[in-house]
């Protein structure tokens, strides 16, 4: 017999690709990775483990992909609520990050972020912020999967004078996250309202030089759209089109506002489309025609956008909604079937944030990033498709337990290496000078 380190026994097992379930099987782990998927009793019979799972009422899949946030957010959560998106940003958002932004604020919110994500089975997730650092050393402290993106954009922050000072920062910055073994990077211009032609083509410069993917907010609104093209002649994505960005390592966030050209550039270019069904009802923005672009073949992820315009981070209940809206915006019921909508949530996240030959699904040499969903809950009984219970019933109170590169992060809902309370301590300073700084305002 073969010794591994870990044998999960689950009552079934999803594994995304290919589309099956797996009913009484188990997965065996070594070295964080994947070494083999089979029937309970012939991974009884072949392998011989130093640690066991068994999870009788359980889903084992891959862990969730959050395909974008702003994970620093989280400590301004709830802090500007029912307002319109612009005197959101303009007269909460952006007073706040520019008297509070610092790497110690990005840590803490980071951390808050993580352990929120990770308590709801999201195992990987997709960062635009400024202090990407401090993102990135949470993330890998922690234990959690991540790209992180360098912002790019044209007005003065706490992190950087201008476009091209972030871009030196990030062209700065890119090899020492390359020594972190659970980052990835990008190039992340914030929109094409906050970042003109020349930060844009250095943003594509960089990306391209560096073999990174571009991750940037896009279409998000109508009066972005009409305003662009009142100003430039033509449409956001045309313009970023012509400015050479737009390729299949573009990760374009929202895309409430499509047209036909709009569709043809998606198609032609073979960009993907992160979707954030959450964030867009909350501030009215307007959304993505998810049944149009899955006929298109485009390529679809599924994020929570920041807890400060969600208002939380879960990719359960974001996945869950995106399926629903879907049906509802197009009137048609098969419009986003659930096993797509897990899909988008899972693999299709990891492939649009550059993790895709890593994770997003339970494969041989795969990592092992999978998680546990316990079925045996008046919300999910009884089970006649366990995909559909995790789509459309399961919530993330359900997620028993959690895995990264193999190593346990929740076990039976309880946190492995973290001090919830200690973190709540901690994070109660920031917030109550926040709250006090934006009633001042």
């Amino acid at each position: 017999m073969q010794s591994v380190d870990l044998i999960i026994h689950a009552r079934w097992i999803v594994p995304i690709r290919p589309r099956s379930v797996l009913r009484d099987h188990a997965l065996a782990v070594h070295g964080g990775h994947i070494r083999a998927i089979g029937p309970d009793e012939e991974i009884r019979a072949r392998y011989t483990a130093a640690h066991t799972t068994q999870l009788d009422h359980h889903v084992l899949m891959p862990g969730l992909v959050n395909a974008h946030t702003h994970a620093a957010m989280t400590l301004m959560r709830g802090l500007a609520d029912d307002l319109p998106l612009r005197t959101w940003l303009h007269e909460h958002i952006w007073p706040v990050e520019g008297r509070f932004v610092s790497p110690e604020f990005v840590a803490m919110g980071t951390e808050l972020a993580v352990v929120e994500m990770l308590r709801g089975g999201t195992t990987a997730f997709n960062d635009m912020y400024f202090f990407p650092e401090a993102a990135a050393e949470v993330a890998q402290r922690m234990g959690m999967r991540a790209t992180i993106g360098h912002v790019i954009i044209d007005f003065p922050t706490a992190y950087a004078a201008n476009a091209d000072a972030c871009l030196q920062a990030a062209a700065d910055l890119l090899p020492r996250l390359r020594q972190m073994p659970l980052i990835r990077q990008s190039i992340a211009p914030h929109a094409p309202y906050t970042v003109g032609d020349a930060g844009l083509r250095g943003a594509r410069d960089l990306a391209k030089v560096e073999d990174l993917p571009v991750h940037m907010h896009v279409h998000e609104t109508a009066c972005e759209v009409q305003e662009a093209t009142d100003r430039d002649g033509m449409r956001p994505l045309a313009r970023l089109a012509r400015l050479g960005l737009l390729d299949q390592h573009f990760l374009a966030v929202h895309m409430t506002q499509l047209n036909d050209e709009d569709l043809a550039i998606c198609r032609d270019s073979g960009l993907r489309v992160a979707h954030c069904p959450e964030s867009n009802l909350k501030l009215a923005s307007g959304m993505a025609a998810i049944a149009v672009l899955r006929q298109q073949g485009i390529g679809l992820a599924i994020g929570t956008d920041g807890a400060a315009s969600n208002n939380d981070l879960d990719m359960l209940g974001e996945l869950r909604t995106a399926a629903l809206l879907a049906k509802g915006v197009s009137g048609d019921p098969t419009a986003f079937p659930a096993w797509e909508a897990l899909e988008a949530a899972t693999l299709g996240g990891a492939e649009a944030i550059g993790w895709g030959a890593e994770t997003g699904s339970l494969e041989t040499g795969k990592a092992a990033d999978c998680i546990a969903i316990d079925l045996d809950h008046p919300a999910t009984f009884p089970v006649y498709d366990p995909v559909s219970q995790v789509v459309y019933c399961a919530g993330r109170d359900q997620v028993s337990h959690v895995w990264v590169n193999g190593n346990p992060r929740i076990v039976e809902g309880r946190a492995v290496d973290w001090d919830t309370q200690d973190l709540f301590a901690r994070a109660r300073g920031w917030a109550q000078r926040i709250r006090e700084k934006d009633n001042d305002a």
